[in-house]
């Protein structure tokens, strides 16, 4: 049986992991912090969709890295190969697979949390700590944010087909179809956003005062433990790498 963890254990430690690997600053950290989301992904039955989600964040990110610091790195000197303004070099190549690597375990990781939380037990555990209503709506409707897209896309390109919207094979006919699609679903979205800050509104929203939640979300003092630790190293970890910025901070 899958254990049943907090949400706030799965956001502290996702936080955790992503204070340490960016205070690392170390290539084979972030490697390994990218392979352990997706085998984390896979245990869980979420790789498909992380790696789908990912990849269309990353793929045009590693492009822009390799056309931009690869080719025009300008504290490259090992030149590998050269041909006009262009130059690939030795020190561009590592600095954006460093760069790409460190923002790849970001980008799991992150996506690995939104597909794993439960979005309406977080809010309710935020809710509970007494943290500002506005805090845990902002991190719900970010979490939601591609899910809700995705769903509106999909019922955007419904209804354009039932009317006859034919996608041909060519390149003008699939721009044009997206243009198409888009509009509705931006003024859809905006109209969503209009209705909800309504309802918001008018449930007190922005109220000061005690707040009640018919969701409860069962803790343990195990899982309150691991929080503490895991922010704890994470802390420590932020600590020594500012301490080893400084001068005469590295042996």
């Amino acid at each position: 049986m899958t254990p049943r963890f907090h949400p706030l254990t799965l956001l502290a430690a996702a936080a955790a992991v992503l204070a340490i690997t960016t205070a690392a600053s170390s290539w084979p950290v972030s490697l390994m912090v990218a392979a352990g989301a997706v085998a984390l992904a896979a245990a869980t039955g979420s790789a498909r969709r992380v790696l789908l989600a990912g990849g269309a964040i990353l793929a045009p990110f590693w492009l822009s890295l390799l056309v931009i610091h690869g080719l025009f790195y300008p504290e490259g000197r090992t030149v590998l190969l050269g041909f006009g303004p262009a130059r690939v070099t030795a020190e561009g190549i590592g600095f954006a697979l460093d760069m790409g690597l460190r923002t790849s375990a970001f980008v799991l990781v992150t996506m690995l949390f939104s597909f794993s939380v439960r979005v309406p037990e977080l809010v309710a555990a935020l809710n509970s700590r007494r943290l500002p209503p506005q805090f845990g709506y902002v991190l719900a409707s970010t979490l939601m944010l591609a899910p809700i897209i995705a769903a509106r896309l999909q019922k955007v390109r419904q209804a354009q087909e039932s009317r006859g919207l034919v996608v041909e094979k060519g390149l003008r006919s699939r721009l044009n179809a997206i243009r198409l699609q888009m509009v509705p679903l931006v003024l859809g979205l905006v109209h969503d956003a209009g209705t909800r800050a309504q309802a918001l509104d008018a449930r007190g929203f922005r109220r000061p005062g005690p707040r009640s939640s018919y969701r409860e979300v069962s803790d343990s003092m195990g899982q309150r433990g691991f929080r503490f630790c895991a922010l704890l190293l994470a802390a420590a970890a932020v600590v020594l790498r500012i301490m080893a910025s400084y001068p005469g901070g590295q042996s």
